[in-house]
């Protein structure tokens, strides 16, 4: 090849791969700016209800409150070209493990619930930040899980795993009380035969300076998250205050 002709190739070899390179970052800040959020939820779930929703995919769930996600809202799959690595959170592998573990499918890849986060919130929360990192929004995640306490404060409060039911307004006062902000708690509504719906999932709402706020959506305010989450066919959606409530210690059988 001649000089010139090499010069040239080069050139626009070079500037073919400039191009790219700049479509692609401008293709990750675009996107992530057409899906603004206000608040984050820090959602917990307790196993042992996660299991009774799907009983034949768990297998000896933790008795405690393990994170399900942290999730901004308005916004989802920010970023689909942001792809979850583990080696990137490689440092706290055994926290996530612990606090953020795969209660369905523990004997399976547990990256792929991380990856489900990562993809559907994480690349969203990724605009702030303190959370602009595989490695920065679940080692937050995790900061936040023990700093809220969750599993301490309902037992300060003497809610704790039972055959007895209990009344859903005292769990929502006790909640309150420690923390000072109301959050959002979730069940399975009563199935046949029953009169209890059993707690399943609480969430926490964060501002984006991650301070505490309430979990109540104001009048005229739409609700972003208001899907509930379901497995087969249960599903999670926003406790009764009239009905008795149940927070299982074992997995019942499932129908």
């Amino acid at each position: 090849m001649k000089p010139a002709k090499l010069h040239f190739w080069i050139l626009g070899w070079f500037s073919v791969a400039l191009c790219c390179w700049c479509t692609s970052e401008t293709f990750t800040q675009s996107d992530i700016r057409s899906h603004p959020w206000k608040k984050l939820y820090f959602a917990h779930h307790w196993p042992v209800t996660v299991c009774k929703m799907n009983a034949n995919d768990c297998h000896d769930p933790p008795k405690y409150w393990t994170i399900h996600g942290l999730w901004p809202d308005r916004a989802e799959d920010c970023n689909r070209t942001w792809h979850f690595n583990v080696t990137e959170i490689k440092d706290i592998l055994s926290d996530m493990r612990h606090y953020w573990p795969d209660v369905l499918h523990s004997s399976l890849n547990r990256t792929q619930f991380w990856k489900h986060e990562w993809d559907k919130h994480g690349t969203c929360a990724a605009t702030l930040e303190v959370l602009n990192s595989q490695k920065k929004y679940f080692g937050k995640a995790l900061e936040l899980y023990q700093h809220i306490d969750l599993n301490g404060c309902l037992l300060k409060a003497g809610i704790k795993p039972s055959s007895s039911y209990y009344k859903m307004p005292a769990i929502k006062e006790a909640l309150t009380r420690f923390y000072g902000v109301t959050p959002k708690i979730q069940c399975i509504p009563p199935e046949e035969g029953e009169k209890a719906q059993t707690i399943g999932q609480i969430e926490f709402c964060f501002t984006k300076e991650l301070q505490l706020v309430n979990c109540v959506v104001l009048e005229g305010e739409s609700n972003p998250m208001q899907a509930h989450f379901k497995l087969g066919t249960s599903e999670l959606s926003v406790c009764n205050d009239t009905l008795p409530t149940y927070y299982p210690s074992e997995v019942q059988g499932h129908k």
